[in-house]
């Protein structure tokens, strides 16, 4: 639930509280009610349902916040790293996030029977940020300039789709990279 001016300190923390208990317990795979998260962060109840009106409202934020630290990585990767390790990295940092939906899929169901648009936002941002780094790539001739982040998401869409079955981690490093080197053929690396 948005609010229009900042939180109090004690608030902010109660929030942040909630935020990292319901993650830690979603990301295990458990399949926790508001009570139990409230009482692991040691809060209320009632604190829970003031800082989020529902429990899919929080799992959309818990989601929401993986997606923002997952969609600041492209900057600092292109700070640390030429173009086309900092794609290969970011390859990798979206097979992890898939991963991570893995363990949050019993919670994530419940979103997703909701109108959320968290899912579709998710999408787009990851397609943006894999456009810019294929761009940065593309312009310093390591990465071929005829594919589109749209591309490279359905892509990977398959290797993600595949996190059910055991041994999938290492089926998922094989096809990213295969990938990889299928956006560096015809370049002069």
């Amino acid at each position: 639930m948005p609010t229009s001016r900042p939180l109090r300190a004690d608030a902010r923390r109660n929030r942040e509280a909630l935020l990292t208990t319901a993650r830690a317990a979603f990301l295990a795979g458990e399949d926790v009610g508001v009570d139990e998260i409230a009482r692991r962060a040691g809060v209320a109840v009632g604190t829970l349902y003031r800082h989020f009106d529902t429990r899919e409202e929080l799992i959309a934020e818990i989601y929401r916040q993986a997606l923002d630290e997952l969609c600041a990585e492209p900057d600092a990767l292109l700070a640390r790293h030429a173009p086309d390790r900092a794609l290969r990295e970011f390859l990798d940092l979206l097979v992890e996030h898939a991963a991570t939906s893995k363990g949050m899929s019993v919670a994530l169901e419940s979103v997703l029977a909701t109108d959320s648009a968290v899912f579709a936002d998710s999408r787009w941002r990851m397609a943006d940020c894999l456009d810019a780094l294929l761009r940065a790539g593309a312009a310093a001739g390591t990465i071929r300039g005829d594919v589109d982040g749209w591309t490279v998401l359905r892509a990977l869409g398959g290797v993600c789709g595949m996190r059910a079955t055991d041994g999938w981690r290492d089926d998922a490093a094989r096809i990213v990279a295969l990938l990889f080197d299928g956006l560096r053929h015809g370049t002069a690396e």
